[in-house]
C-alpha cells in the first residue's frame, strides 16, 4: 500500500515536470480560481497540510474545481448530502506512528515506534449534491495588485529576518544569515515579489539556530541543492496560499526542473519529504507572528 501511494503521487508530479509544468503553480497559471489560491479544506474548514495540498491542488486543476472543500463519502452522507453517481474520489494520505512493546531476549520489554501511512478517498464538493450553500460559494477576487499588500508586508516583517534590498539577485546568504532581494519596484508584480520573498525566507528557516535543515549539499546544482530548492519552492507555494496571494512563476523555475526530475525519479519518497519540510518551514514562519489577544467585554 505504501509503495503504491508513493509511486502514484510521485509519478503524477514527474509527469507534470516532464511537460515543463509545476503541479503547485498550476492553480495560479490556470486562472480557474479567480485570481487566488487557497489550501484545500476539509469538510469542517480545517486546511490539509504537506503532500495532501499538492495532491488535491493537482486534482482540482485537472477537473476544474473551484471549491477548496473536500470530504469523504461518509462525511457527505452525515451532512445529509450524497456523492453524484459515477464520481470517483481522489487520494489523500494519513501518516502516523504506533507504539509496539516487544519482549527482549533478557525478558525486558522495549517500546518501538512504527511509522505507517494509509490512503483514503475524498470528493470535492462539486462532486456532491445536497450540501449547505456555503460549500459551493466561489472565491472572491484578491485585493488590488497595483500596490504593496499590507498583510503580506506585516507577515514577512514579523519573522524578524534581516531582509536587504538592492542588486538583481534574490538569495539567502547563510554566512551572514540574511535574505537579499532586488527592490520591490523591479518586480513584474507585487505577487512576484512576495512569492520570491517567501521562497527565500523558506531557505532562511534552514539555519542551524532555526530548523537546522541540511541535505548534504556540496556544490551548486547537486542533489542536496535540488532537494533544498524543492523545499523552498513548496514552502513559497504554501505561504502564498496562506496569505491569499497569486504569485507569478519565477523566471528560473525551468532551470530546476531537470534536477528535480532526477531527485524524484531516484527516490519515490522525496516529494513527501520535501512537502513535510516545507510545511514545517511555513509553520515556523507562522509561529513568529505576533499573538493577537482577544479583548473581553466583561466589566
Amino acid at each position: 500500500m505504501k509503495t503504491d501511494i508513493y509511486e502514484r503521487v510521485t509519478n503524477k508530479i514527474i509527469a507534470d515536470l516532464e511537460q515543463g509544468e509545476l503541479t503547485w503553480l498550476k492553480p495560479w497559471s490556470a486562472g480557474s480560481i479567480e485570481g487566488k489560491i487557497t489550501k484545500p479544506l476539509r469538510h469542517n474548514g480545517v486546511p490539509y497540510s504537506g503532500i495532501n495540498i499538492l495532491m488535491l491542488w493537482g486534482a482540482s486543476i485537472e477537473a476544474g474545481y473551484l471549491s477548496p472543500y473536500w470530504m469523504t463519502f461518509k462525511q457527505a452522507k452525515e451532512l445529509g448530502a450524497h456523492v453524484k453517481k459515477g464520481e470517483r474520489g481522489n487520494l489523500v494520505v494519513y501518516a502516523n506512528t504506533i507504539t509496539k512493546t516487544e519482549e527482549q531476549d533478557d525478558g525486558s520489554e522495549e517500546e518501538r515506534k512504527i511509522s505507517f501511512m494509509k490512503g483514503y478517498s475524498v470528493f470535492n464538493v462539486e462532486q456532491i449534491e445536497g450540501l449547505a450553500e456555503h460549500y459551493y460559494t466561489k472565491p472572491k477576487a484578491i485585493i488590488d495588485p497595483a500596490r504593496r499588500i499590507q498583510h503580506a508586508e506585516e507577515f514577512f516583517a514579523s519573522t524578524g529576518a534581516e531582509i536587504r534590498h538592492g542588486g538583481n539577485s534574490a538569495h539567502y546568504s547563510g554566512g551572514s544569515d540574511h535574505v537579499q532581494m532586488p527592490y520591490f519596484e523591479t518586480f513584474r508584480s507585487p505577487q512576484a515579489y512576495y512569492a520570491t520573498l517567501a521562497h527565500e525566507l523558506t531557505h532562511w528557516t534552514k539555519h542551524p539556530k532555526r530548523l537546522d535543515r541540511e541535505f548534504g549539499r556540496k556544490r551548486w546544482g547537486d542533489e542536496g541543492y535540488a532537494r533544498e530548492e524543492l523545499v523552498a519552492e513548496l514552502g513559497a507555494a504554501f505561504l502564498c496560499a496562506d496569505l491569499e496571494l497569486a504569485p507569478e512563476p519565477r523566471a528560473d523555475h525551468a532551470a530546476y526542473i531537470q534536477s528535480w526530475l532526477k531527485v524524484l525519479q531516484n527516490d519515490k519518497r522525496a516529494i513527501f519529504s520535501a512537502a513535510a519540510h516545507a510545511q514545517r518551514a511555513a509553520d515556523f514562519l507562522h509561529g513568529l507572528q505576533p499573538v493577537i489577544e482577544e479583548v473581553s467585554n466583561v466589566a
